[in-house]
């Protein structure tokens, strides 16, 4: 390289932009660490950038189920006095197993939340008036969190893919598809379960397909769910009816996967029909109130978390079956522990991205993340099957947890998010 090659380079790297971190990812990940970050300290320069259009990312149709930690994380960020008029809390919970031709499914587990839970004699109940979980459209969860950050002085660029990176020891060098180079101090990629940062760092994965698929969609009935969650366990996969605000479920309906596929493709008749035997008649009538697909389930398990100047946060680490209702809260906790990981390094004047700081990041979310993969996996197994014997056993074990008032009450702190070394965010604390 002759030498005025070497200055247009250098000349170049002058004018580059610089921040002290780039997230690739705008969904509730991206943004909920991007004004994390922000809250505890104002005077960070943060990048978010998202290869879908802002209206795209906001435009999300599905509902998820925000645990009472999660809750205490966006409320922290000031963002959930604007979430809340859209949740709906999950005051109790039945579990049921059986086949579909069976004439009654019978409850074999019970949950119940608060004064208002009404569940049989004997369920546990946690704090007054504090639910486990709220249901939250994902649009007015994700709409809430960019309106904070935009207004908190984030850079939102999107549609704006980080197209590769460059690891140049001081900084990363982040390529943007609109041929920019921005240099920073951390990427965090956060970009989805088949994550292109991902496979770019040479991080490999733990990944197997269910051979099943979710079918996701909203209904609406006659009467009033009373804030209750249903999981009922059918041969094919779990069938989970999540309350929504007004008399609305959000349905996670799992089927093998070709089964779904003709499902989600029939006419609205067939598709009402097959519905109705799933969802049954307590409801009252039941109908389709928003838009259905299908997305394939399967288990995906990043074996490492952070690079150089890098690190791994949301469903770009870890994709797991909905079986448990987690993976968004997982998101939370990886949001939680990255921010507190970065803030208490800055504050000791030391540099954030590098590999022996992120290595905390990495031991506190690792093992969870794991023992979730592996809980879920187990359930998923157990429960999607129609063997007389595994039945029976799967049965019997959930009458036994439903009669131990201790375990459904450490299932209940699990479920809660607040079990564990939780990061500050998650206790409803200030980094």
């Amino acid at each position: 390289m002759n030498a005025s090659s070497q200055e247009r380079i250098e000349d170049k790297r002058v004018d580059d932009e610089r921040v002290d971190i780039v997230i690739a990812g705008g969904g509730y990940v991206g943004l909920g660490l991007a004004l994390a970050l922000k809250t505890a300290d104002p005077t960070l320069d943060i990048l978010v950038a998202d290869i879908r259009p802002t209206a795209a990312i906001a435009r999300d149709e599905r509902a998820s189920a925000i645990v009472d930690a999660g809750r205490a994380l966006l409320d922290r960020l000031g963002v959930w006095d604007e979430i809340a008029p859209h949740a709906q809390p999950i005051e109790s919970m039945i579990v049921t197993d059986s086949r579909l031709r069976d004439a009654a499914r019978p409850v074999f587990l019970t949950f119940a939340q608060g004064p208002k839970a009404n569940g049989p004699e004997g369920v546990e109940t946690a704090e007054p008036d504090r639910p486990f979980a709220h249901m939250v459209p994902n649009s007015a969860m994700v709409g809430a969190l960019a309106k904070a950050a935009t207004e908190a002085g984030i850079a939102i660029e999107a549609p704006q893919a980080v197209e590769d990176f460059t690891d140049e020891g001081s900084a990363m060098a982040v390529h943007l598809a609109d041929g920019r180079t921005v240099r920073a101090t951390l990427l965090v990629a956060a970009d989805g379960v088949r994550s292109k940062l991902r496979d770019l760092a040479g991080i490999r994965t733990v990944r197997w397909d269910y051979g099943q698929a979710g079918i996701v969609t909203t209904v609406s009935h006659e009467r009033p769910h009373n804030g209750r969650a249903e999981e009922h366990f059918l041969p094919s996969g779990p069938f989970a009816i999540l309350p929504l605000t007004g008399n609305r479920s959000s349905l996670v309906w799992t089927e093998k996967r070709d089964e779904a596929e003709r499902l989600v493709k029939e006419d609205d008749f067939v598709f009402q029909l097959e519905l109705e035997r799933r969802f049954g008649k307590h409801l009252g009538t039941v109908k389709v109130a928003g838009p259905r697909f299908a997305y394939p389930l399967g288990l995906t398990l990043a074996r490492d978390w952070i690079r150089p100047r890098f690190a791994l946060a949301g469903d770009s680490a870890h994709g797991i079956h909905p079986i448990s209702g987690q993976g968004l809260n997982m998101g939370f906790r990886d949001i939680a522990a990255l921010a507190e990981t970065i803030i208490d390094a800055r504050r000791l004047g030391l540099d954030f991205g590098a590999v022996d700081i992120l290595q905390r990041y990495e031991r506190w979310r690792r093992f969870d993340t794991w023992q979730m993969g592996v809980v879920t996996d187990v359930l998923n197994r157990l429960f999607s099957n129609d063997i007389d014997a595994v039945r029976l056993v799967r049965d019997v074990g959930l009458g036994i947890v439903d009669r131990m008032p201790w375990l459904k009450r450490l299932f209940m702190e699990e479920a809660k998010g607040a079990a564990g070394d939780s990061p500050k965010l998650l206790r409803g604390e200030a980094l």
